[in-house]
């Protein structure tokens, strides 16, 4: 398919907005109380020894899950996970665990896992990555599901996953240790079994029935959860048992809701990210953080109302899966360039949600988007366009905004502004956030 783009001359002649019709912008940044785990290592021995491994004999192989997400402090807790395993007699392994990222291949997720810092030599210990699994069991649907032969063939497992909001549904289980092990373990065929039947059901209630039979029916022993601050570090870490894992993380789930970093801000006409992917978030940017979910049954949130998003580049880390560029009106034209259609078609079949991989309005630079945000988002004039740019939304505390966003923040305690500038360009780029 060989496709020709309309270069910055001509779509910036769709309306007659020049560069210094643009307002001037300024340095905005919300303080926080944090509460961040000053010793992640400590922590992470304390909650593997909170867990029944005296059930276990000396010399059993012992597998900690490891996912997808770029979370700061995961890498750190597998660590320590490990060394404490090993220091308890045990043989410690890792498990790849993310449905059907990384290509939905054994390679691409041992590619997926050395991006985000976790290795054989870092942890010192074997890192299992098949795709192959087993039926356990059927829901209440009738509809199978699967635990990777790798889970099934040691002697326990240990779930390790953030607990956080989820970006497609809410519900008493989202995003945590039920997820890992229902679409984790799952793999490829886990996640696409379950994604069908959260959307001939209820995620949540589908989540949590599954994860109850494979915690039966699975050598499993309970679960590392983790809640990050605002700051995307680990401000509580937590060993549960099994047998506790459903009870326990709808608890979890509401400190971590608390906790949950959001923009200052609740109206924007146009939010600019420096960066969208896999390592953000599943859906490429948080849908919690922009206002905007675009899932099958789901309803779209009242608050933050933002009439376009720009996204200016795609993570090395997301291998070229661009899941959620379907979330933005527009993206930069090296995003498109960067895609694996393979990976990100693949993980879309995986999760239902076929709007999210739509390509939306390509430019070729960033003075263009705003050129065009002018004519797309109903302001009077260009200098009443509300924008706020951040680098990504695991970072929606520090912004450069638009004089009438600075103007509205400047009556915030916990928000500091800086004095507005007008933007500069270089051949149509911002320059960088600093």
């Amino acid at each position: 398919m060989n496709l020709e783009f309309p270069d910055s001359d001509t779509l910036r002649a769709a309306n007659d907005v020049e560069p210094d019709d643009l307002p001037r912008f300024a340095r905005a940044t919300r303080e926080r109380d944090l509460d961040s785990i000053e010793d992640v290592e400590s922590a992470a021995r304390e909650a593997v020894a909170d867990l029944p491994l005296d059930t276990l004999e000396r010399g059993a192989e012992v597998a900690i899950t490891a996912g997808s997400r770029g979370i700061h402090d995961m890498p750190a807790v597998l660590e320590a996970a490990v060394d404490e395993l090993r220091e308890r007699g045990f043989d410690p392994a890792v498990i790849a665990a993310m449905g059907s990222h990384g290509g939905a291949t054994s390679e691409g997720q041992r590619e997926t896992l050395a991006a985000l810092g976790i290795t054989e030599d870092r942890l010192n210990c074997s890192i299992h990555t098949s795709m192959e699994v087993a039926e356990v069991g059927t829901d209440s649907l009738g509809r199978p599901v699967y635990v990777a032969e790798d889970a099934l063939a040691m002697d326990a497992v240990i779930l390790a996953n953030r607990i956080k909001p989820h970006t497609d549904f809410h519900g008493p289980v989202e995003s945590g240790l039920c997820k890992m092990a229902v679409i984790g373990l799952g793999k490829h065929r886990g996640a696409e079994s379950l994604h069908n039947a959260g959307l001939a059901s209820d995620f949540s209630e589908v989540i949590q029935e599954r994860a109850e039979l494979i915690l039966e029916e699975s050598p499993v022993i309970g679960g590392i959860g983790l809640i990050e601050d605002a700051a995307d570090r680990a401000t509580h870490i937590e060993g549960v048992a099994a047998e506790r894992i459903t009870e326990r993380e709808p608890e979890l789930l509401d400190i971590a809701r608390e906790e949950l970093p959001t923009l200052p801000v609740d109206d924007l006409d146009v939010l600019i990210l420096d960066e969208m992917g896999k390592d953000v978030s599943g859906t490429g940017m948080d849908t919690n953080v922009i206002g905007r979910v675009l899932f099958h049954g789901e309803d779209e949130p009242d608050s933050p109302r933002i009439t376009r998003i720009y996204a200016r580049s795609l993570t090395p880390a997301s291998h070229g899966n661009g899941v959620g560029v379907g979330l933005a009106d527009f993206v930069h034209r090296s995003v498109v360039d960067e895609l694996n259609l393979e990976d990100m078609y693949v993980n879309i079949v995986t999760s239902g949600e076929t709007t999210r991989a739509r390509i939306p309005l390509l430019v070729p630079d960033d003075l263009t988007a705003l050129v065009l945000a002018c004519s797309t988002t109903g302001v009077a004039g260009p200098s009443e366009l509300r924008v706020a740019r951040i680098e990504n939304t695991m970072e929606p505390d520090d912004l450069l905004v638009s004089e009438p966003v600075a103007r509205e923040l400047e009556g915030r305690e916990d928000v500091s502004v800086g004095e507005p500038e007008p933007l500069g360009f270089e051949d149509g780029t911002l320059a960088p956030l600093e």
